[in-house]
């Protein structure tokens, strides 16, 4: 039995199989999923998880390079948007029109499906690497 970190089987084994600029995605209860994406879905009932909870879970394990949310965050979803802002400001974010957004989410590794239910709480993690800190590389 793993003694430490992530001990959701799927969630470990995804991570753990991540190079650098691989893609993981972690979503509201509402994103669509692609088709052949791998889907982790952890949403039990409505907000639960939510999904700052899982994010931080993530971010023990994971090494993230950049982050992609959808512009329409800033809009509709502010305190998402902060939110993510401090917990990145070290980091690229980048924001996209959540349509371009979804296309961006078939080219993920995985999506993890929380039970957020407010809206554009999604985020792309771009992976990064642990022994090269190069912010241009």
């Amino acid at each position: 039995m793993k003694k430490i970190g992530i001990i959701n089987s799927e969630i470990s084994s995804v991570i753990s199989k991540l190079g650098h600029t691989d893609m993981l995605v972690i979503s509201d209860a509402g994103l669509s999923v692609p088709v052949n994406v791998k889907r982790i879905d952890l949403a039990v009932v409505e907000n639960f998880p939510k999904f700052f909870e899982v994010l931080d879970k993530v971010l023990i394990e994971l090494e993230v390079e950049k982050v992609i949310i959808a512009k329409e965050s800033g809009e509709f979803n502010i305190n998402f948007k902060n939110k993510i802002m401090e917990s990145f400001k070290d980091k690229e974010i980048v924001e996209v029109k959540h349509t371009e957004f979804k296309e961006l989410t078939k080219r993920a590794r995985a999506v993890i499906r929380t039970g957020e239910v407010t809206p554009y709480a999604n985020v792309i993690l771009v992976s990064g690497v642990t022994f090269f800190k190069n912010k241009n590389s």
